[in-house]
């Protein structure tokens, strides 16, 4: 029996911003190649997360490098462990350079557990500080730690002007409400293409159209119907059309109200 071939990647020229992605953790193509398909497909702007000690530099190259790329400066949980007073000094020295647009990856991973959980708040907490005193957004990772982000958050909710994205929200209905109320948004991607997303789905539904980023956390989370093969920003179509299905709402204002909603966050 031959395989079946998959649909084809779709084009909508309302145009679409990948608000998260990791394009030095690429391997399957050449960047610029990677760049110029995406933008074959509408993307107009991708942002670049950093994740660890090591890539903050390496993310502001790609910045410079590439006039669509945007990036952030930020240390993921998983490399708590490794943040030094010279981290967080290069990470506020950096927040303010051209094209970085946020602090993050941050946030708190108990599932994982790959940092101490009194570091990774400590670190998350550390982080949060700097977005306070430079008026950024956060792009913040939390999975299996519901209740300590609730605990950070409510901190410094209050002083954190420009708030941020919970990203490739997973996470419970409670926390998801939490964060709207605080005025965050909310980040998915492929997960909710996955058969057993449910309950990714059920808060995609609760959540105000207006309130929704759209990312593809490449390259991981490849949607439904390429699973299997590495992530990029040109499947962020499928997201988006996702996301229309699950509410019940036309792509067209899909695309159009997601792309305003990146461009308000981050000032893009």
């Amino acid at each position: 029996m031959s395989k079946k071939k998959r649909k084809d990647i779709p084009k909508y020229d309302v145009g679409l911003i990948e608000t998260h992605c990791h394009l030095d953790y690429l391997s399957d193509d050449e960047l610029k190649n990677i760049i110029h398909k995406s933008h074959e497909h509408f993307v107009e702007k991708i942002v670049t997360i950093a994740v660890a000690p090591k890539n903050l530099a390496t993310v502001r190259q790609l910045v410079t490098e590439n006039e669509t790329v945007y990036g952030t400066q930020g240390v993921h949980p998983h490399e708590a462990k490794e943040v030094t007073d010279e981290v967080l000094q290069e990470i506020r020295s950096h927040i303010n350079d051209p094209k970085i647009i946020a602090v993050g990856e941050i946030g708190l991973d108990y599932y994982y557990d790959k940092s101490p959980r009194e570091k990774q708040i400590d670190v998350f907490e550390k982080q949060l500080q700097i977005a306070c005193d430079y008026d950024k957004p956060v792009v913040i990772h939390t999975r299996d730690a519901d209740e300590d982000t609730i605990a950070v958050l409510s901190n410094f909710s209050s002083t954190l002007k420009k708030k941020g994205v919970i990203h490739s929200f997973t996470s419970s209905l409670d926390l998801a409400r939490f964060c709207l109320n605080e005025g965050f948004s909310l980040g998915f991607n492929g997960i909710i293409t996955f058969n057993k997303a449910e309950n990714v789905r059920e808060v995609l539904r609760e959540t105000p159209l207006d309130r929704i980023l759209v990312e593809t956390d490449a390259p991981f989370l490849t949607p439904v119907p390429y699973r299997g093969k590495e992530n990029a920003p040109f499947y962020l179509p499928f997201v988006a059309e996702k996301i229309a299905e699950e509410k019940d709402i036309d792509i067209q204002e899909v695309l159009k109200v997601t792309k305003q909603n990146a461009i308000e966050l981050f000032n893009l």
